[in-house]
């Protein structure tokens, strides 16, 4: 027998095939986005530490207190606002299990969910789990910006939630004080919650500021916001994140968070907790050691045919390739991994309907000057 599947759009993730061809081709693997340097030195002896200190048992559902305590007062310290750490902070199997567990607590079948496109691939099968609905709402195509008028006229009377993402995955772009202005205006006055997803919170540059959710009474007493430890502290594959939701809201959260992953590595909450506290210049110089690593690629970018666009934030670079294909996005970046031994991820699967002739590629600069330089070498020969 065969189930009938209630992911019908699902397939295996653009990230996941790119990530196989480019191993299976020998390709620089810029698709997938993991930065391929040391985790901070504090952060594994804290880890082994923990361990060996026989720190291996379930962890408190919510998380430990250490690393709650030291989230709040984190919080505090960037965003001016210290949620309370027993009943607004909730440590995650990453953020990803947060953004499910987020929508599963307040969505309900024939919800609506409005979402920003392009948009981070999990997002849409979280809603339909939910019984709910994604209604899209592209993105400005050359700005990326929110476009307001078109996300007011998208909602309805079943408007459950808003789901923003700054800076943004896949483009960097960045929410402005006029698109917290005109989010606090869309959101007045209705019963919708909104979900941040502020993942690449640090990784911001130019003297810009992050304007977090978390800086607005108005908007977060109705947000969800979510955090990654595996973006800031270069370590992916630990898949540890936080939630930051006031009380009612961690309440529903947490009654799906117990039943999915119950709790998260242990260990790692430990070796979190000392690092926040004894390395606070790791998070505040994160955007510099990122900026430095953006401008650098794009100056090697400029060598080659393809045009590198304007990155605010975030560790990923939007390359039109126009000049080098006619190819669709997602036929351009297979040629490129088997042909030219670079891989990337096309921008189409982050769409429910992408704009007809973009011609844009996502690369990621999270790597180190070696892995760089070795891609550059072979785009510089299109």
């Amino acid at each position: 027998m065969t189930p009938e599947t209630k992911l019908p759009k699902v397939g295996t993730t653009i990230f996941t095939v790119m990530s196989q061809l480019a191993m299976e081709h020998g390709a620089v693997n810029l698709g997938q986005g993991f930065p391929d340097f040391d985790v901070p030195q504090r952060l594994v002896q804290a880890l082994d530490r923990a361990m060996r200190e026989g720190k291996n048992q379930y962890a408190p559902m919510t998380g430990i207190p250490a690393l709650r305590q030291a989230i709040a007062a984190k919080t505090e310290r960037c965003y001016g606002h210290r949620p309370d750490a027993d009943t607004e902070v909730t440590v995650t199997s990453g953020a990803s299990e947060a953004i499910f567990a987020a929508v599963l607590a307040v969505v309900r079948p024939g919800d609506e969910v409005i979402v920003l496109d392009p948009c981070y691939d999990c997002y849409e099968p979280a809603i339909d789990l939910a019984g709910g609905r994604a209604v899209h709402v592209p993105l400005d195509p050359a700005t990326f910006a929110p476009d307001w008028a078109a996300i007011r006229a998208a909602v309805s009377p079943r408007t459950r939630m808003l789901m923003i993402n700054s800076p943004h995955n896949p483009s960097g772009a960045m929410f402005t004080r006029q698109d917290i202005e005109q989010l606090t205006e869309l959101l007045e006055g209705t019963h919708m919650w909104l979900l941040s997803d502020e993942v690449y919170e640090h990784i911001v540059f130019d003297g810009a500021r992050h304007e977090s959710v978390l800086r607005y009474p108005q908007l977060r007493q109705r947000a969800f916001v979510v955090s990654s430890f595996g973006k800031t502290y270069h370590c992916t594959g630990w898949k540890v994140g936080y939630c930051i939701a006031p009380p009612a809201l961690s309440t529903e959260f947490r009654k799906v968070h117990q039943y999915n992953t119950f709790c998260t590595f242990a260990p790692a909450q430990w070796a979190f907790a000392e690092m926040i506290e004894a390395e606070p210049a790791h998070y505040d110089e994160l955007g510099a050691f990122y900026q430095a690593k953006r401008d650098h690629f794009r100056e090697q970018l400029l060598t080659t045919r393809l045009r590198p666009l304007p990155v605010p934030g975030g560790y990923f670079q939007l390359v039109d390739y126009s000049d080098v294909s006619d190819l669709d996005d997602v036929a351009f970046c297979r040629w490129l991994t088997v042909e030219k031994g670079v891989a990337a991820i096309p921008l189409s699967p982050f769409y429910e309907s992408a704009p007809a002739g973009q011609r844009l590629a996502r690369l990621c600069f999270a790597k180190n000057a070696q892995t760089l330089d070795a891609a550059i070498e072979r785009l510089q020969k299109l």
